[in-house]
């Protein structure tokens, strides 16, 4: 296979003229082109509203030594943007069995993609893992949280936050992540997603999403494999304690009633199972307070996003919109977006009795009205003025209940130029967006209500707030316009715990496996995928699967 990198195609281009640049740019003809493979495909948009596809391709085709030996020589006419050269395929390896041999099924607890992955290839490997969730199946789930969006009737175990597919269920569904990934697990999480029902697409899009809706299928797809492979998935199985025998694990308990003995227990709980984090900490477990992020929702017209990324409001061959924003405030905290959702939908996430967290979700399609970005600022336990564990949960727990007592138990929202006046004291601009777009108003999953949102968070991330904003609004002109609305909080960025695991994966009690977003160790769903996979690879080259 050959790998040319770079093709760059007008956005209306046809299969057929890439199959013809390519043979141009190899200086063969487009009929002994034998098979075209998209590898990568991104956007640019540095010109607009002139907009192009960048492409990596993998061409299969006659003579491809005698080809790259050509073009390598200089006897052939190249492109100097474009790089060819030989494919290379970084393929996923599990590794091979261990010598020890499991007496007791492996248990995981939490089905979110750190625990679905990591069950999902011990059950193909022959462990046959049982995996336990607090919250229902996806499909229960979904009408709890409809429910909950509906009547404001909350489930604390089933909700946006806990159930099957974890909180990423109920998010944009995004698939890219920073991670420099050297094994090949980037991929493979992937290409699993794809054999459980996701689009193609997502393999070679520069930023792949599949959306809630889309979502869904995929978990339960996950779900049928595991258990067709002799793996096992409780729901509404909620791990109240754990047992321990001289700093090993020795079992769980399950609803404060049903005990399971096993050796091996994968901590795989989510970013929000704060009763859990409080629980491991009464038996010793180490672990530690964290930096993370909080902040607001910001949401914009769709069509507005979509003409200051592409000068135009729509065209049929580009997906919506999104955008990826970093500032600096004054005070030295970052500012940046966060979890953006094109044309989706503001959700009350919460998942206790009393306080309110937001989040952000967008279907497969992305054709909402609105697109809205978190954006959040930096926080460190220097910030939650105690050096205990859980004093970042307890600052997450305060700005859930204020956010709850000023939006009266709805979703607190304001406009921008409110906010700003409070915060500065500058009287807000007539907005242009509320010109232009007259029928703007927020998309909210759940009830809402327009709130003092400014007394929420404390004021030196007020501020940075607004600095972040002003200095967003020079990259993307109207983007802090006075129409735009801001809601809150935005306190579940990524879990405010990390709970100690060594090189073997392994908490100081031995048998214990810290993993995913809610141990510390991921941030998002296919790092937290790529963590659950992680993790089972080290089970498996200690102990022997049964295949």
């Amino acid at each position: 296979m050959i790998r040319i990198n770079q093709i760059k195609l007008p956005i209306s281009h046809t299969d057929k003229e890439l199959i013809k640049k390519a043979a141009n740019l190899l200086d063969v003809e487009p009929d002994k082109i034998l098979s075209c493979k998209i590898v990568k495909k991104s956007i640019d948009a540095r010109k607009k509203p002139e907009i192009y596809f960048i492409y990596a391709i993998d061409i299969e085709t006659e003579n491809e030594d005698g080809i790259l030996g050509r073009l390598s020589s200089g006897r052939s006419h190249r492109n100097r943007s474009v790089q060819i050269t030989k494919a290379k395929e970084q393929g996923y390896s599990f590794p091979d069995s261990g010598e020890i041999k499991i007496n007791k099924r492996p248990v995981i607890i939490g089905t979110g993609p750190a625990g679905l992955f990591c069950g999902y290839y011990l059950s193909l490997y022959g462990y046959r893992p049982i995996l336990l969730e607090r919250g229902k199946a996806v499909d229960e789930r979904r009408k709890d949280v409809e429910k909950f969006w509906e009547s404001g009737v909350l489930n604390t175990d089933s909700n946006v936050q806990f159930g099957e597919g974890g909180a990423g269920t109920f998010s944009d569904g995004k698939l890219n992540t920073l991670i420099k990934d050297k094994t090949g697990r980037n991929k493979e999480v992937l290409k699993v997603f794809v054999r459980s029902g996701a689009p193609e697409e997502i393999l070679y899009e520069a930023k792949p999403h599949i959306g809630t809706d889309i979502l869904m299928n995929v978990v339960k797809n996950m779900r049928n494999e595991i258990t067709a492979h002799g793996g096992e998935v409780r729901f509404e199985s909620k791990v109240t304690d754990i047992i321990i025998d001289k700093d090993r694990i020795t079992g769980v308990i399950i609803n404060d009633s049903e005990q399971l003995s096993t050796d091996i227990v994968v901590f795989a709980i989510g970013h929000s199972a704060r009763d859990t984090f409080y629980m491991l900490n009464r038996h010793g477990v180490p672990m530690e307070a964290k930096a993370f992020a909080v902040g607001l929702r910001v949401e914009h017209p769709r069509k507005f996003i979509n003409n200051t990324q592409y000068g135009m409001e729509e065209n049929k061959h580009l997906p919506t919109a999104n955008y990826k924003l970093t500032a600096k405030a004054t005070n030295g905290r970052g500012v940046y977006s966060f979890c953006m959702c094109p044309g989706g939908y503001v959700v009350n996430a919460s998942s206790e009795e009393g306080r309110l967290a937001i989040n952000g979700m967008s279907y497969s399609k992305r054709n909402g009205d609105n697109s809205n970005s978190a954006i959040i600022i930096t926080v460190t336990p220097e910030d939650f003025e105690s050096t205990h564990p859980f004093s970042g949960v307890e600052f997450q727990r305060l700005l859930e209940k204020k956010a709850f007592e000023v939006g009266k138990g709805q979703v607190p929202v304001e406009t921008y130029g409110d906010f700003r006046q409070a915060v500065t004291g500058a009287m807000p601009s007539i907005s242009v967006i509320a010109g232009e777009y007259p029928d703007f108003k927020p998309q909210i999953k759940g009830a809402y209500s327009f709130a003092p949102v400014h007394k929420i968070l404390p004021e030196v991330l007020n501020q940075s707030f607004v600095e972040g904003m002003e200095q967003f609004n020079r990259m993307m002109p109207g983007f802090a316009d006075s129409g735009v609305y801001v809601s809150g909080v935005e306190s579940r960025t990524s879990s405010p715990v990390r709970i100690h695991r060594d090189e073997l994966g392994q908490s100081q009690i031995r048998g214990l496996y810290p993993c995913g977003e809610g141990a510390g160790y991921a941030g998002g769903i296919t790092s937290a995928a790529m963590d659950g996979m992680a993790i089972a690879e080290k089970i498996a080259s200690v102990y022997k699967g049964e295949k």
